[in-house]
This record gives structure tokens, C-alpha cells and sequence, in this order.
């Protein structure tokens, strides 16, 4: 993965950031786009007196005019597109307003539509690579209160099935991650929001809720983009790839 180009969306925080810091300390030259301005400077600033290759694009990738213009800012060519940028949503279909269902739409579904489509004539221009969806597993089975968001990754993963057949010929390869739950700074939030003073108790009950008995790490997301997205995946394509820790397979 040495020298290749790779475009990170939601690269500022979470997994995202995880992600921009694996490909560059494989020696990749990262772009990023995210909405955070502190955030994404700070990231760059810090992967540049390590002296790797990381660059922040500020973008909301529900515009296409950004988003298109932000790959075609991308000298030379790209090898890797990883759609990890979303938002979440609490409710289920009756106490989620229309605003609040169109929000996570935008973001989750045409965000991702849009850094596709932008993104392939480059890719096909390049000889072929790799786009890396971020589904769920809320993708593939009823989770309670995730009726919005539920929506949104059963798309992400029926693009990805989409893409993979379209542009196989063209030697794009289409994937898609499905994480359980993965301990992140919006979990924290989310839990200081809605169960201030019980912030462990319920912590614990969300992370026994994988088999394995913990969530999953942001470092651990994006140890399998990297692979996904390597030479080493180079036969994978068109699949919705669990990491999980047992949740789809040892309890449905």
C-alpha cells in the first residue's frame, strides 16, 4: 500500500481517524474530508511531525459540487475510497420526525452516493481500486430504537452489492464493513446525554451485548479496512464482512 492514494470521509474522529492514521503509518497519502475544522487541522498537524503524508479537506459530502471538487483537488490518481462519514438516531418509526429521518438520509445514504460517484471516473482512470463502504450490522438484523439509522446501512449495503457487480469489469472492487458497537467519542456522548450518572452501569450493558463481552476498538475497524482495502484483499469483493465480536453470528 506504500505511495497509494486513499480518500477517508469522517476522517477527523472515531473510526474515521483510526483509519487515517493506520493507511498513513503504512506509508499511503491519505486525504481526508470532514465538517470538523479544529478537529481535521489538529489530525494533520499531528500525522505531519511524524512525517507522514495527511491531508484535511474540509467538505460536507451531502453537497456534490464539495465533494466533486475535493477529488479532483487530488493530484494524480486514487486507489482507495473509504466511505466511513454518518450520523446516528435514536427512535423508532413513529417518534422519528421526517427532519430528523431526511438528516440521516442525507448524510448516511447520499453522502455516500455522492463520494461514489465523484469518485469512480478517477478510480477507473487509475486501472481499477477500492471502495470501502461503512454498513452495520443494523444492516442485516432488527436493533431497537434504530429505525432511521437501520435504514441508512441497509442502503449502504445494497450499494455496495451494486457497485461491486457494475464496475467489476473495470477492476473497482466494492466492499463493506458491519461493526457491532465500537467504543467511540460518540458513544460517550451518547451516554453522558441520556444516563448522566449511570454512565458505567450502562457502558457495561452495552458492551455485553457482543458475545465476546467488550466493544470493539476504533484501532480494530481499521486494521480490516487496511486489510479490505490492501493488495492482500485483492480477491474480496462485493461482500458485507462482520467484525463484530459474535453479535450476527453467535445470537441470531
Amino acid at each position: 500500500m506504500k505511495h497509494k492514494t486513499v480518500l477517508i470521509t469522517g476522517g477527523a474522529s472515531g473510526i474515521g481517524q483510526a483509519m487515517v492514521r493506520k493507511f498513513a503509518a503504512e506509508g499511503c497519502l491519505v486525504h481526508f474530508i470532514d465538517t470538523n475544522h479544529a478537529e481535521g487541522v489538529k489530525l494533520q498537524f499531528e500525522e505531519h511531525e511524524k512525517g507522514l503524508h495527511v491531508k484535511f479537506h474540509e467538505g460536507d459530502i451531502t453537497d456534490y459540487n464539495q465533494v466533486e471538487n475535493i477529488i479532483q483537488s487530488i493530484p494524480g490518481k486514487l486507489d482507495v475510497l473509504i466511505n466511513n462519514a454518518g450520523v446516528s438516531h435514536i427512535g423508532k418509526a413513529e417518534s422519528t420526525s421526517g427532519e430528523d429521518f431526511d438528516r440521516v438520509f442525507q448524510v448516511n445514504v447520499k453522502g455516500m452516493f455522492h463520494c461514489i460517484k465523484a469518485a469512480l471516473p478517477k478510480l477507473k482512470e487509475n486501472g481499477g481500486g477500492s471502495i470501502l463502504n461503512m454498513a452495520s450490522v443494523a444492516a442485516t438484523i432488527g436493533i431497537p430504537d434504530r429505525f432511521a439509522y437501520s435504514m441508512t446501512k441497509g442502503a449502504a449495503l445494497s450499494m455496495t452489492l451494486s457497485v461491486a457487480r457494475d464496475y467489476v469489469q473495470d477492476g473497482i472492487r466494492c466492499n463493506c464493513l458491519s461493526p457491532g458497537r465500537v467504543h467511540t467519542p460518540f458513544v460517550d456522548g451518547f451516554l453522558a446525554k441520556n444516563y448522566p450518572g449511570q454512565e458505567k452501569e450502562m457502558f457495561d450493558k452495552l458492551a455485553a451485548t457482543q458475545p465476546i463481552g467488550r466493544m470493539g476498538t476504533p484501532a480494530e475497524i481499521a486494521e480490516l479496512a487496511f486489510f479490505v482495502s490492501s493488495d492482500a484483499g485483492s480477491f474480496i469483493t462485493g461482500a458485507n464482512i462482520p467484525i463484530d465480536g459474535g453479535f450476527l453470528g453467535l445470537k441470531m
